[in-house]
């Protein structure tokens, strides 16, 4: 009997030696560290991760999470330095470096880095200009966190790094930017097909000059295009005039104009007037002029039927007749 009761009693302390042990005994994670409180009061010592032993009743552990948080902002609508609507949103990147203050100075140190991001964000886009939002976003971000990291410091928290992940535009913004994109590009591709442009032409005007010294090697370069094209063999080839038929017909342009200035010049200072220019003589008009029609008697008495030459004839034997009896009558 007596057995028995040591036996509970042994018993009874090991059960309660593991209570005690249990509720004494903590383990903090590698990502963790231990803040202590006893009787309500945090102790300065900061628990490294591992095994901790409590005292009992006395002592109560929270743990703080020292990783690297990834804090959303949401999206935050203001008007920038130069009048223009926008909605922005970031992302900030912070860890704990002092457990104690986290704890102790700041109820919910994630909801209170939150608040001051947003508020920031919406502070640094009215100090901001649109073309700094959209392109230099690097200064912008190095300003909106220095202004986060200013409260965090009190509450034992870094700011790692805060970046604006997004910047929303209006449509009718959008439709601006595009047309100023467009016509800036329109802009530069005019001056670059004019500077080839004026590039080559002063390299073809280098080319003229050398060509005109051996017109030989117009001619050469001329078969040498006909060369180039011909090898495609897919089109129709037509052959320009030589160049010296051209020059020439040019110089026999030129002389025929020279030669009648020359002569008007002439003939206003001698004060000639042309004369009209005489009708052209038909071949045989001169032998048409001397011949002389018989008189109209002699052409009724002729017969229609007699030969040419009797005609004739006999009207020149009629007519010596007549005249030998008016001879004779006299």
């Amino acid at each position: 009997m007596v057995v028995d009761v040591v036996v509970g009693v042994i018993v009874a302390v090991l059960l309660l030696t593991a209570v005690v042990g249990g509720l004494s005994l903590r383990v903090v994670q590698q990502f963790q560290r231990g803040v202590v409180f006893r009787f309500g009061r945090v102790r300065d010592e900061v628990r490294d991760p591992g095994l901790v032993a409590l005292m009992p009743v006395a002592d109560r552990l929270r743990r703080v999470n020292v990783q690297i948080v990834t804090l959303p902002i949401p999206a935050q609508e203001g008007i920038t330095r130069d009048n223009v609507t926008v909605r922005v949103d970031a992302v900030v990147y912070f860890r704990v470096v002092d457990p104690v203050k986290a704890i102790v100075n700041v109820q919910d140190y994630n909801f209170a880095i939150s608040q001051v991001a947003q508020t920031s964000l919406r502070s640094i886009i009215g100090k901001s200009e649109l073309d700094d939002l959209l392109a230099n976003r690097e200064p912008i971000n190095q300003g909106l966190e220095l202004m986060i990291d200013s409260p965090a410091l009190g509450w034992g928290i870094e700011i790692d790094r805060v970046e604006i992940k997004d910047v929303a535009l209006p449509e009718a913004m959008k439709r601006s930017m595009s047309r100023q994109a467009e016509a800036e590009r329109e802009r530069r591709a005019r001056i670059i097909t004019a500077d080839g442009e004026y590039q080559a032409s002063a390299r073809l005007s280098e080319a003229a000059a050398v060509m005109s010294e051996t017109p030989a090697a117009l001619q050469l370069r001329l078969l040498q295009t006909v060369v180039e094209v011909a090898a495609e063999k897919n089109s129709t080839l037509v052959l320009p005039f030589p160049v010296e038929l051209l020059r020439f017909l040019d110089s026999a342009a030129e002389t025929h104009r020279r030669g009648v200035e020359q002569r008007d010049a002439a003939g206003e200072d001698a004060g000639e007037v042309e004369a009209e220019p005489e009708a052209p003589t038909l071949p045989g008009m001169e032998r048409m002029e001397q011949l002389e029609l018989p008189p109209l008697e002699e052409v009724l008495d002729r017969s229609p039927l007699d030969p040419p030459e009797r005609r004739e004839g006999g009207g020149a034997g009629k007519a010596e007749g007549q005249g030998e009896g008016e001879e004779d009558a006299t």
